[in-house]
């Protein structure tokens, strides 16, 4: 679709004043973050992270030449004339298990039955399967021809001993999992998950499970949270609620510094009497509060607190759900998965078209919760789903993506492309 349907206003900057950018605050964050050091970890809880050595195989794979099928370990010589309607009989002279510890070899117009994945025996360098036979017993007739390595896997054909077998950096999924396996690592050298904590902060807050007096909300932002930290590779620590008060909250902070890799707090970091958050780091660590050009999530805060290699980068997030988990997609997720290591930080974004109007704030960056279609031909549209109000939960859960706006952009009519980020919390 042509921009001549999109509003441009005559100028970027928000009406209450200069602010941060998006990608401002995303450049402050990254340049701060860098790569965990490497541990060793069980291979099944190296799955998702990336490999951090070059792994050497030390071993042939396979190991021995054995067969691709369950059949008759033949001379290729012997069966060379063999048809279905003149077969090449031969005398069965033993059977070979998969698993087999020894095995004799056979000489000219014998045969040995074997089975998948059992060894080769010596003199042998053919298989015919069990198909192209009459399955005999003491002897056998065989009905196809065959070449010399027809269904035999050559010891070292997958990975010769001394060759890499997997490389620094290779990321580690269930294939390379059972490739570290076959060349014998219990343990592996990895880059690990981030450990991060999450705080919520207010008074008004009660546990899940507690019924709200007036007054007072369930907390929702630190299970929000931890369930989108974990899904960006994380492992999760969740504190849990801390109120307003100062003190608790440096006693819980300083807690958290040495024991995690990154701190997230929600709440409390606008510019209220109350913003306890906003008011106790002010003062401590290289934590900066400012505002940065988008909605939601306007209000953020983002530094370090303790010193030398137990200095922790934390996140301060505006406390409304949607605010919340929107700042963490634009900021905490692409840190946590640099520490990881990975090479891509941000989610793959998607052009769709809008079926609806949405207004947009000039000299911000609009993200609207929405519902992404696939339509007949193929081609995606988008609908925005609930109102901008940064509290409304429902809305939230019931979205599959967020819509981005561009700062520069007002207005936005049914037929525009829109940059859409699919799959933000979980997978329809």
């Amino acid at each position: 679709m042509s921009d001549d349907k999109v509003t441009h206003p005559d100028h970027g900057s928000a009406a209450d004043g200069p602010m941060d950018s998006v990608d401002e605050h995303l450049a402050r964050v990254l340049e701060s973050i860098g790569v965990l050091a490497p541990i060793s970890r069980p291979l099944l809880e190296a799955q998702g992270l990336l490999l951090a050595e070059n792994v050497f195989a030390e071993v042939n794979l396979p190991g021995f030449d054995n067969s691709a099928m369950d059949g008759y370990a033949v001379r290729a010589v012997d069966v060379r004339a063999a048809t279905a309607d003149d077969p090449v009989e031969l005398s069965v002279v033993g059977d070979i298990a998969a698993g087999a510890r020894s095995i004799s070899g056979m000489g000219p117009h014998l045969a040995m039955r074997i089975m998948t994945g059992a060894p080769m025996p010596s003199g042998a360098d053919a298989v015919v399967p069990i198909e192209s036979t009459d399955g005999g017993m003491a002897k056998v007739q065989i009905r196809a021809s065959a070449q010399s390595g027809q269904y035999v896997r050559r010891a070292g054909e997958d990975l010769q001993a001394g060759a890499l077998a997997l490389a620094v950096g290779a990321p580690l999924g269930p294939q390379q999992i059972a490739l570290l396996a076959a060349v014998g690592k219990r343990d592996v050298h990895v880059l690990p998950r981030p450990r991060v904590g999450i705080i919520s902060t207010g008074n008004e807050l009660v546990e899940v499970g507690q019924t709200p007096g007036f007054g007072q909300v369930t907390d929702v932002n630190s299970f929000l949270l931890a369930a989108a930290a974990s899904d960006a590779g994380a492992e999760v620590y969740r504190v849990g609620i801390v109120p307003d008060d100062h003190d608790r909250l440096i006693d819980t902070l300083e807690g958290l510094v040495r024991r995690v890799d990154i701190i997230i707090t929600t709440g409390g970091v606008s510019m209220g009497a109350y913003d306890v958050v906003k008011e106790a780091l002010g003062g401590i660590g290289s934590v900066r509060f400012t505002r940065v050009a988008m909605q939601p999530g306007m209000p953020q805060g983002y530094g370090h607190l303790g010193e030398g290699e137990h200095e922790t980068p934390i996140f301060c997030l505006p406390g409304n759900p949607v605010s919340s988990i929107v700042s963490f997609e634009a900021f905490v997720r692409p840190a946590i998965r640099k520490l990881l290591g990975k090479r891509n930080l941000h989610r793959a974004s998607v052009q769709a078209i809008a079926l609806e109007r949405m207004d947009s704030p000039a000299g911000k960056r609009q993200y609207r919760r929405g519902l992404l279609h696939r339509e007949a031909d193929g081609s995606l549209s988008v609908e925005p789903i609930g109102g901008a109000g940064s509290h409304l939960i429902a809305a939230l859960a019931a979205s599959n993506c967020l819509i981005v706006i561009d700062e520069a952009v007002t207005e936005v009519v049914p037929g525009s492309r829109l940059t859409v980020i699919p799959q933000l919390l979980a997978q329809r």
